[in-house]
């Protein structure tokens, strides 16, 4: 038999399946792959892992809890915690490592959270600590804390669903029944996929009082009985109500967190106590020594750590004659001393991820925490109904003892007992069984009163519990009674203080910044840079982007404040100081990007505004001109972007900030020009306003661009000047065309 001959591999036709060194190939779109491979991971992350449910939970905190009341910790004692790490692992597979960080947590000693869940011995670590690490399981001890009771009051009482384990060889809750609204007094942080959740903690005497509040009133303010989270570290709110209330109804935004601290005369030192919750001892003394090398803190000679076992201690020593106060306020501006902590309440409701605010999660909570209460009370109607079944069937059989006794002596088999019974007192079979359970000594007449006593009460009883399962009233009124007894049992006071804006010492920066010459050089693409005088001198031509040029140039100091006008109608306030010292060789800041603009956002002009005194003018693509006082633009607070900084209805073309009244050219596409005095406009205290028409435009003409008459390059200027206003100017002439100057003098 001949062999087929082997085809050379390039005449080979080409498949979607290619033979490759371990099988084939299949093409598959990436969408698919993604759809097939991905998105389960991406669900199971957000769904089973990373992002707590409305008991306050995440599934790995939930197994362990519930592994711990298992196995006796509620009210035994105390047992190793590589014990409980491994009992966990029957429920929750990702191993003892994580499992034991989970622990480590929710454990007193790491005080993480302001009501912690086990009661720990040994070392946890600190959360105020990154590198405090905690113990190996085998060295610790754990058991529940007191307040976990309010965690599993009612769990074996129906009040929850219970699903198989990862092996189906146990059960185990899908929620805990919380009697308080864990979900806000236990903070919680997950990053799952595509999302993230950042819960903060708040006082549970407070959560509890606004819970009531609202199950009382259903639009009850909020502010007034829960004013702020509070941290387990401490430390103080920069507290602004209205900002408060935005997170609360929005479920985002950042908390400003400010460290506690107090000045000790005796060893000239400060001593920092407190710290934000979202910080650690360790970012901020690397932070304040990488300051004191680039020489930006010159007021200090040492800061460490002297955490002990009676709490978190940071000591700054301080050079002679350096000011505490002052000190602090720069340290606050420049480290984590002051830090924000971004809430994001993102929460599973019925398996979907949602971002609520803290109404919505109360009643959220609520509306779950009444079903519970409903099972709760049906469970025990339930079982109060099988009893009173019971005691009916007994209750006929009392009434005629003899017979029972001898229906029960004459029976010949065991067997037929029961249903020898149903048939002499018509009852069912349940009834019969119980009967024929009662030894001889229980068949006399204290014995018959009570169970006829005991019946006529579970009835009164079982009446109550049917009118509350259709009273939604009463089922809150059981909540709000439960939320008393948790407060007055596991309240206590804030540890985080309120400090409102206006108490805020504010820091005097001049006294701070270096005082030094400098020149400015701003290009039309937005660049800026400051260039010391003796810089200036050694260095050539500036360099710029191409296609870029200079816009404006001028002296200052390096504590000279800018205006930076951008055009979507806002103001971005910075100072010279803010910007690193450059070079003629260098391109300089990206004003967009240095000041975080948003996108699409950039530069139109810079303005120095000095002392705040005169006008700023603004001329608008349609010929109107608005004269603001430079004072609008004041801020008695250190804000960094004014919003509204000008009118929104026609594009600005210029900006020219006037320490005095003067002479403006304005000059339109169409090649005319006008010269008019700025006096001849009243000055407005409202940034917005829309200016007055000045130059009157024909269709499909606007204006240019609006320069001082001094650098505008009009030779006949008597030719374009005018005493009423509005006014359509002159055509230019060619003598007058030059260009406009790139320098300005303030």
């Amino acid at each position: 038999m001949a062999r087929k001959k082997k085809e050379p591999e390039q005449n080979r036709p080409v498949d979607s399946k290619v033979e490759g060194l371990r099988g084939s190939v299949t093409e598959e779109p990436i969408t698919r792959t993604l759809e097939i491979n991905y998105m389960p991971y991406a669900m199971s992350v957000i769904v089973s892992r990373a992002i707590p449910e409305i008991d306050g939970f995440k599934p790995s905190h939930r197994k362990l809890l519930y592994t711990m009341y298992k196995m006796g910790l509620l009210n035994g004692g105390r047992t190793k915690s590589a014990n409980i790490v491994g009992q966990t692992m029957q429920l929750n597979p990702h191993g003892d490592a994580a499992i034991y960080e989970t622990m480590v947590r929710l454990a007193r000693g790491n005080e993480a959270l302001l009501h912690p869940f086990v009661d720990s011995k040994g070392n946890f670590g600190k959360v105020y600590s990154r590198d405090m690490a905690y113990a190996a399981s085998r060295y610790t001890e754990a058991k529940l804390d007191p307040i976990c009771q309010e965690l599993f009051r009612d769990i074996d009482l129906d009040t929850v669903d219970f699903v198989d384990n990862y092996d189906a060889t146990r059960k185990e809750p899908t929620l805990l029944p919380t009697t308080f609204p864990n979900v806000l007094v236990s903070s919680n942080m997950g990053i799952a996929v595509g999302m993230a959740s950042n819960i903060c903690g708040f006082n549970l005497r407070e959560i509890c009082k606004t819970t009531i509040a609202l199950l009382k009133d259903p639009d009850a303010d909020i502010l007034e009985t829960l004013p702020a989270p509070d941290f387990p570290t401490g430390a103080e709110i920069l507290y602004d109500p209205d900002e408060m209330r935005e997170i609360y109804r929005t479920g985002r935004g950042p908390v400003k967190l400010r460290s506690r601290w107090r000045y000790v005369k005796e060893g000239n030192l400060i001593e920092i106590y407190e710290i934000p919750y979202s910080t650690t001892i360790e970012v901020i003394c690397d932070k304040v020594r990488d300051l004191f090398k680039e020489g930006k803190l010159k007021e200090i000679s040492d800061i460490r750590d002297e955490s002990d076992l009676s709490g978190l201690k940071l000591t700054v020593d301080l050079k002679r004659g350096t000011d505490p106060e002052k000190l602090m306020q720069k340290l606050f501006r420049m480290t984590p001393l002051q830090d924000n902590f971004a809430c994001n309440f993102n929460l599973l409701i019925a398996g979907v991820p949602q971002v609520l605010g803290v109404r919505q999660i109360l009643e959220e909570w609520t509306a779950w925490r009444m079903e519970c209460v409903r099972r709760r009370i049906f469970f025990q109607k339930s079982k109060k109904e099988e009893k009173l079944h019971l005691l009916l069937g007994l209750k006929r059989i009392l009434l005629d003892i003899d017979k029972a006794i001898r229906i029960i002596r004459e029976t010949e088999s065991e067997d037929e007992v029961v249903p020898n019974l149903m048939i002499g007192f018509g009852i069912d079979q349940i009834q019969a069984e119980y009967v024929a359970e009662i030894k001889l000594r229980n068949i006399n007449k204290e014995y018959i009163l009570k169970r006829t006593e005991e019946t006529d009460r579970l009835e009164d009883e079982i009446e109550d519990l049917e009118k509350t399962l259709k009273s939604a009233q009463r089922v809150r009124n059981i909540i709000v009674k439960e939320l008393e007894e948790v407060e007055k049992k596991y309240g206590k006071d804030r540890k985080t203080g309120l400090v409102y804006d206006a108490e805020i010492a504010a820091a005097e920066e001049e006294e701070e910044v270096e005082e030094y010459p400098v020149h400015l050089f701003l290009s039309k693409e937005g660049y800026f840079k400051k260039i010391t005088p003796q810089s200036l001198r050694m260095s050539g031509e500036q360099k710029f982007k191409e296609g870029d040029s200079l816009r404006m140039t001028v002296e200052a100091s390096n504590r000279t404040e800018l205006l930076v006008f951008t055009n979507q109608h806002q103001v971005y306030k910075c100072r010279c100081a803010d910007f690193e010292d450059s070079k003629a060789s260098l391109l300089g800041d990206y004003l967009p990007t240095r000041l975080q603009m948003a996108e699409g956002e950039t530069v139109v002009d810079v303005v120095l505004p000095g002392d705040y005194k005169g006008n700023i003018l603004f001329a608008f693509e349609n010929g109107k001109i608005a004269k603001v006082s430079m004072e609008a633009y004041l801020t008695k607070s250190n804000r960094k972007k004014l919003t509204g900084a000008y009118s929104d209805k026609s594009p600005l073309k210029a900006v020219v900030p006037l320490e005095q009244d003067c002479q403006v050219a304005l000059i339109s596409t169409e090649g005319r020009a006008l010269i008019f005095s700025t006096a001849q406009l009243q000055p407005k205290t409202t940034r917005n306003t829309q200016g007055v028409q000045v130059l009157t435009l024909k269709k499909k003409y606007v204006l240019d661009r609006a320069v001082l008459l001094d650098g505008s390059g009009i030779v006949n200027a008597s030719r374009y000047r005018t005493k009423t206003i509005p006014a359509a100017g002159m055509l230019l002439k060619e003598e007058d065309t030059g260009n406009v100057q790139l320098s300005m003098e303030l």
